[in-house]
């Protein structure tokens, strides 16, 4: 049904490309007890809760609220999954369970998951990382050559290059990051070019 993306000895990475624009959908499970999250459910809600039954998962987390990454949202919720965001997204979705915090660990089995608030491409934009893995799920905040889209309601340029250098700052050079559409990369590939992309203002 999938193939691995990533693993290491505690945790493996399930990548599903779905929807009209190509949006990555990830489910991080925990080898040791088999408890999985998944990160935007974006869309073809049947194949995701197929995902969900197989994969272990618990809980639904949206990286930010745009129409692309929310989709499969109510299939989700009326399956039972409880599906959390950030507080200034939360109007974006058809519905919700819980709110997601600044800096909040969110347990997956074993694993623990620790949210970042990333705003500039929404205002509600948020990170997950991997604690003791060198593992971001980025949604659309940053993409192999530059920040998400900010021209959006609610999108801020400023806003979006401030939450990146928090990250390049923070973060291992070697962190893999993996965004929201297209293709993975890391925070040493990314970081070299962040002048260029405030230059040109995009």
């Amino acid at each position: 049904m999938t193939s691995i993306h990533w693993e290491d000895s505690r945790a493996e990475i399930h990548r599903f490309v779905v929807g009209p624009i190509d949006n990555n959908v990830w489910v991080l499970r925990c080898k040791e007890t088999g408890e999985a999250v998944l990160v935007d459910a974006a869309n073809e809600h049947e194949r995701l809760l197929e995902c969900c039954r197989t994969l272990g998962v618990r809980r639904v987390v949206e990286t930010h609220g745009h129409w692309d990454h929310v989709q499969a949202v109510p299939a989700v919720r009326d399956a039972g999954y409880d599906v959390g965001v950030a507080g200034p997204d939360a109007a974006m979705l058809d519905g919700y369970d819980s709110l997601l915090e600044d800096d909040e660990v969110i347990q997956v089995g074993r694993l623990r998951l620790r949210t970042i608030a990333t705003p500039g491409h929404t205002p509600g934009s948020m990170c997950f990382r991997l604690e003791g893995s060198p593992v971001l799920f980025s949604g659309d905040t940053l993409f192999p050559g530059g920040p998400g889209n900010t021209t959006f309601p609610g999108g801020d340029f400023e806003t979006i290059i401030r939450s990146i250098e928090g990250m390049f700052s923070a973060l291992e050079p070697e962190t893999l990051v993996l965004p929201g559409h297209g293709e993975h990369t890391t925070l040493a590939a990314e970081s070299p070019h962040l002048d260029e992309w405030v230059e040109r203002g995009w």
